[in-house]
């Protein structure tokens, strides 16, 4: 399939030009309908084994990020799961990330007083890396801009200095093939690329799982959670289980067929589908006269001092966002090169009036 056609096919039915996968990505309409049975089973007080959707969604993840299950976690939150790893890091250590990247990566360890965060732009993060490094986290597409990390680069100098790396893979993991088991830890939400609704997120651990005490362990940790119920957890899940947050059921029904709709038509599939349609926007962007950041194989392309256009695009009924001043467009799965046509149709409607003006 090519990019004249969507990979979707009657997945999903947007009623606009929907250019937004960077903010939310659409949900599949398989996935809709486990959500909508998983809430009314419940609202009819139907027993249902909601639990099978976290271990179905967990293996799919687990296939994806070319790991075991036992190495992945479920939960609903990257600050939770970075916040997690901050407090297991000793007072003093040193924390580098990239200058700029998504706050929920970056605020957990900034909260801890007594550790240090250092700053490197991400072109120079491998190269900032030092003795003193305890942790490298970064994401691999970042957030405001689409850049793609050199993160095999940066896992090369970790190592070299003993340091560990969190590869924060939430505007990435959908698209990009990332391996988790090259990194000590990564970690993704699932309502991005992956097409799921809010409230999954997913951790992925060593096997000895890196350091990690499960400070906010409840039942559904325990190696046997319906008999961890009251009282302390006799005996926390052999796997990363441990390090589950208790899951957000409905949320995890549809996730189930998302994640499985990605694995059907495989990463490199979506990514090449998805690349394709960035380049054509690029292009049409120099017809413009506009130079997007450089951000060569990402899907999601941002042009510098144009983030104002986004509420005018909006209201013609084209979905970008507006971020750190840019203009953001992001192309996944269910888009077509009708979609790049019409962002660029309009766009240049809205310049030349912003020109006229």
């Amino acid at each position: 399939m090519g990019m004249e056609k969507s990979l979707g096919g009657a997945e999903f039915a947007p009623q606009t030009t929907y250019l937004n996968t960077a903010s939310n990505g659409l949900i599949p309409a398989r996935a809709v309908a486990a959500m909508r049975t998983s809430v009314e089973d419940t609202a009819a007080g139907k027993a249902v084994d909601h639990f099978s959707a976290v271990e179905a969604s967990r293996a799919t993840y687990a296939r994806l990020a070319g790991v075991t299950a036992e190495r992945v976690a479920a939960g609903g939150s990257v600050a939770v799961y970075a916040g997690l790893i901050a407090t297991s890091l000793p007072s003093g250590a040193e924390v580098l990330v990239a200058e700029g990247d998504f706050s929920s990566l970056v605020n957990p360890f900034a909260v801890r007083r007594d550790l240090t965060v250092r700053s490197a732009p991400l072109d120079d993060l491998a190269a900032a890396v030092r003795e003193e490094t305890a942790l490298v986290a970064v994401s691999a597409a970042q957030s405001a801009n689409g850049r793609i990390a050199d993160i095999e680069s940066v896992r090369a100098a970790a190592r070299l200095h003993g340091a560990r790396t969190l590869i924060d893979t939430s505007q990435a993991a959908g698209w990009l093939p990332v391996n988790a088991g090259d990194y000590d830890y990564t970690v993704s939400v699932g309502f991005k690329w992956l097409m799921c609704p809010r409230g999954v997120t997913f951790l992925t651990v060593p096997e000895d799982f890196g350091g990690l005490v499960p400070v906010f362990a409840g039942w559904v940790a325990g190696e046997k959670p319906w008999d961890s119920c009251y009282g302390p957890v006799e005996e926390l899940a052999r796997s990363a289980r441990r390090f589950d947050e208790s899951p957000s059921l409905s949320s995890y029904a549809a996730a189930e067929h998302s994640l499985a709709l990605i694995e059907e038509l495989g990463t490199d599939t979506i990514h090449a589908h998805d690349a394709a349609l960035a380049e054509r926007f690029r292009a049409g962007l120099a017809g413009l006269g506009q130079e997007p950041v450089a951000a060569p194989g990402s899907p999601i392309v941002a042009v510098p001092g144009l983030g104002h256009a986004a509420a005018a695009l909006s209201e013609a009924g084209v979905q970008v966002s507006a971020r750190a001043g840019n203009l953001r467009a992001a192309f996944h799965l269910y888009n077509t090169a009708a979609d790049v046509d019409r962002l660029l149709d309009v766009l240049s409607g809205s310049l030349a009036g912003t020109a006229a003006r």
